[in-house]
């Protein structure tokens, strides 16, 4: 894979990437090489606290919003962009989603500084990108800009076993804050989360579309019986149903794959999950996600109709809870065009893409003009503690980001 020229990135700039990613480096390290660092816990509070020190250490501001969030700041302009990701992981995941984005503007505003320039910036760090805490991804972002999905949120329970109303009334937050102000465009700088950047030799994917997921918990109810004295004629068996239902919805997505759309079955709660006995019920998680309206919407149907079909066939009862829906969303064309314009020029390899995975720019996209930015990581991994990108990556996606700003403040 070809080499960015040298001039891009001097030894200094280098070294101050690698010592920004040290310092959040052990924050929620496991035993096993990974992190974990779930939403609205002390570990993610730590990670805040090394970027609120990085913030001080170079005389920057740092402001914490009515949820939590945090933000440096090198100006106090009423309007100014705004460069942001996340600090939360997985459990057991990698110490570059999120971080790499945050890690990006940090360097944005020490190239700003360096070079004496006055571009209004503020670097945010959003709590709760990740669903992984209560089950519902982007909540940080999603109550600053008062997104209608997050208005709910309240009654999300953590893993430990407390709502986030509960958690929110402890610390002082408030699940209905002002709206965000002031932010003259929104930029984001993320993992890919995919081998498509690797695969094609690529070293920046500027998103125009990000996935609409619709999530679903599809529930088959048969009839637990004993396993050794029931004959096989005269079953009711949720499972062997639910496995007809787990193909079939294979097959939706594959068709649908033109669209760019995805479909996939995460979860299986199999009750009563005992060895001698037939399963009763079972519950299955799924996600379907895709840049197409029409495509989501055939799948949905179908994944109902076959379900039914599959569900009566067997003597099963089936019913569908929709559990969340989001609508695809774009981003700005315009910013498309001017990072575009900006890669081409640093002779940066760089592709206009989707983005099948969520991310906090999806929150934004309402309120103001947004752009997301992918980098590469390695083999695609992400969410495992596997996953890696070069610091020299997150160099090359923050002077794209640095560079346009430039731009757009003469």
């Amino acid at each position: 894979m070809a080499k960015l020229p040298i001039e891009l990135h001097s030894v200094e700039d280098i070294a101050y990437a690698e010592y920004l990613f040290d310092k959040f480096y052990a924050v929620g390290s496991t035993g096993t090489g990974g992190v974990t660092r779930l939403g609205y816990t002390e570990v993610e509070d730590e990670m805040h606290e090394v970027f609120r020190q990085i913030g001080e250490e170079n005389g920057y501001a740092y402001l914490t919003d009515e949820v939590g969030n945090s933000y440096v700041c090198n100006s106090d302009e009423q309007g100014y962009y705004l460069i942001a990701s996340h600090l939360d992981s997985v459990i057991e995941g990698g110490r570059y989603d999120g971080v790499a984005g945050v890690i990006a503007g940090l360097m944005v505003l020490y190239w700003i500084k360096k070079n004496g320039l006055t571009i209004p910036v503020r670097v945010g760090a959003f709590r709760c990108e990740e669903s992984s805490n209560f089950g519902k991804c982007t909540i940080g972002s999603g109550l600053i800009t008062n997104e209608t999905y997050k208005h709910d949120v309240g009654e999300a329970v953590s893993k430990a076993g407390k709502t986030l109303a509960e958690i929110f009334k402890e610390r002082g937050y408030s699940l209905q804050p002002k709206r965000i102000r002031g932010v003259k465009e929104y930029i984001e700088l993320h993992i890919e989360q995919g081998k498509v950047l690797e695969e094609y030799g690529e070293k920046l994917g500027i998103v125009s579309t990000i996935a609409g997921p619709r999530r679903f918990m599809l529930h088959v109810i048969g009839q637990a019986e004993h396993s050794g004295a029931t004959p096989m004629d005269m079953r009711n068996d949720a499972l062997c149903g639910a496995a007809e239902i787990i193909t079939e919805i294979e097959s939706i997505g594959r068709e649908e794959k033109m669209w760019k759309s995805v479909a996939t079955v995460g979860v299986i709660q199999n009750e009563p999950n005992a060895l001698n006995v037939i399963p009763g019920e079972v519950t299955l998680g799924v996600d379907m996600r895709g840049v197409d309206t029409d495509s989501l919407e055939r799948m949905e149907n179908r994944m109902k109709s076959s379900a039914k079909k599959i569900c009566e066939k067997r003597g099963l009862t089936f019913y569908k809870e929709k559990i969340s829906e989001i609508p695809p969303i774009d981003m700005s064309r315009d910013m498309q065009e001017g990072l575009g314009a900006v890669a081409k020029r640093l002779k940066i390899p760089h592709r206009i893409m989707m983005s099948g995975a969520g991310h906090d720019a999806m929150s934004f996209a309402n309120i103001c003009d947004t752009a997301l930015l992918f980098i590469p990581c390695d083999k695609g991994v992400s969410h495992n503690k596997k996953e890696f990108a070069t610091i020299e990556s997150i160099c090359d996606g923050a002077i794209v980001i640095y560079e346009y700003l430039k731009g757009e403040s003469i």
